[in-house]
């Protein structure tokens, strides 16, 4: 006789149906939850993340298909350059861990690099609570956990991360490290480069401090993590604290407001389906049968955002212009009202949307008429 369907087993089972029979989920990454946080009014994008949907595959399938990703040439170089900055025991990482972060600790002459490996995700979480536990436990020496998997519950559901690595300093405390390949010119990267670096450490933050509040007495998770980079035009390793108090605490926030995975999935019609293996006309009354919200800040976000470009623009709706131009229009929600508003046919004049409208209507009407004379 099979056990009971419990409420999370119902839900993965719900979620595997509406990736597609024999369908594999997509890891929800870091990168991808900042992401999601950073719009989470979108439904559309936490059912298709929370059930581990490919949204490349998806986007290609709807006849949109993603310039959104890394190259494989960026990717290789990547990887080469966290090779070498993790090789010998990770000797160098952790000289710049000590450096920029904890240079009154002994210095790391030698460090513990726990065994980290283990059967799926939740075995590696598991195994990566443990080898956090006991390098806690064991104070006075430094600690190095190269990719490490730790879980987030995200709208109800667990996402498993896999930061670069994770370092229990001598005292006990975490710091989160951060390797990536764009160079670090004079001491200072591009600052957008490091802005979504820190939003993508700052879930790794978020992570690590659940897992330390279940311990007793609780580490602490630095709130600065160690960002390192290839210095200039080398491929030498070079570092800088980062300070993700902020994105830390915008992500916490962001995510606390996420419709549960389990709500969306309960208000799609029955035999929803995401699977790219569908006709084109059903995956896309598929897609279209959750609600989206759509901002141009998604083209760099998000691998569906030409689809859900294409829709704004068909529908006319405002939020195609920006997150600012849609606060700033009220409850003027198509470009067809806001028009209608300016031109005077239509809105309470006594609205301050309406009322500014009218008036640059008029100033540009006064505009046009002094050019034209």
């Amino acid at each position: 006789m099979p056990p009971p369907r419990t409420r999370g087993t119902a839900l993965r089972q719900r979620l595997a149906e509406l990736r597609g029979p024999g369908t594999p989920a997509k890891a929800l990454d870091a990168r991808a939850l900042a992401a999601l946080a950073a719009n989470p009014g979108c439904e559309r994008r936490a059912i298709l993340d929370g059930a581990g949907v490919d949204k490349a595959t998806l986007a290609d399938a709807l006849g949109s298909p993603s310039a959104f990703g890394q190259s494989q040439f960026a990717l290789t170089r990547g990887n080469a350059f966290e090779a070498k900055v993790k090789k010998d025991g990770g000797a160098e990482l952790l000289r710049l861990v000590h450096e920029r972060l904890d240079p009154g600790a002994a210095p790391p002459a030698a460090a513990a690099v726990p065994d980290l490996s283990a059967i799926g995700p939740e075995g590696r979480t598991a195994r990566t609570a443990l080898a956090l536990r006991e390098a806690t436990a064991a104070a006075g020496t430094w600690t190095l956990l190269d990719h490490p998997m730790i879980a987030l519950e995200v709208a109800g559901s667990p996402a498993f991360l896999e930061p670069d690595a994770v370092v229990v300093h001598p005292d006990g405390s975490w710091t989160v490290v951060e390797i990536k390949s764009f160079p670090m010119l004079d001491g200072a990267a591009d600052p957008a480069k490091v802005g979504a670096a820190a939003r993508q450490s700052a879930v790794y933050v978020l992570a690590l401090e659940e897992i330390a509040a279940r311990l007793d007495p609780a580490p602490r998770v630095h709130h600065r993590v160690l960002l390192v980079c290839p210095k200039d035009f080398s491929n030498l390793p070079t570092a800088s604290a980062v300070d993700v108090r902020k994105q830390r605490a915008v992500t916490r926030r962001q995510l606390a407001r996420l419709t549960r995975v389990q709500d969306i999935a309960d208000a799609l019609p029955e035999g929803v389906c995401f699977s790219p293996e569908l006709p084109a006309e059903q995956l896309t009354a598929a897609v279209e049968a959750v609600p989206a919200v759509y901002a141009p800040e998604c083209l760099a976000a998000c691998e569906l955002a030409f689809h859900c470009r294409a829709r704004a623009r068909t529908a006319g709706a405002v939020t195609s212009l920006g997150r600012s131009v849609r606060a700033d229009l009220g409850g003027l929600t198509t470009v067809e009202d806001v028009l209608a508003a300016a031109r005077g046919k239509s809105g309470d004049p006594r609205d301050p949307a309406v009322a500014a409208l009218r008036r640059a209507a008029e100033l540009r009407a006064e505009a046009l008429g002094t050019m034209c004379r």
